[in-house]
């Protein structure tokens, strides 16, 4: 399947990557952690700790844009 051209479509698959499933979400980061499981996607909770990096740098960023308000 990998590197195999299918009728209709223009761009082979690429292999599948290492995928292990976990019990929960806290496990997942734990055994992974928070950039393993969202970047390179090694368990099923790869979107949930993307959302939560996503926090995280939009609170940093809010914080950052709210300290320049009150310094100026």
């Amino acid at each position: 399947m990998a590197g195999e051209l299918r009728k209709g479509e223009r761009i082979p698959r690429r292999p599948l990557p290492k995928f292990e499933e976990v019990g929960s979400f806290s496990k997942a980061i734990a055994r992974d952690g928070l950039i393993g499981t969202a970047l390179d996607d090694t368990n099923e909770y790869g979107p949930n700790a993307m959302i939560v990096i996503l926090m995280i740098v939009a609170s940093i960023t809010g914080s950052i844009i709210l300290a320049f308000r009150y310094l100026w």
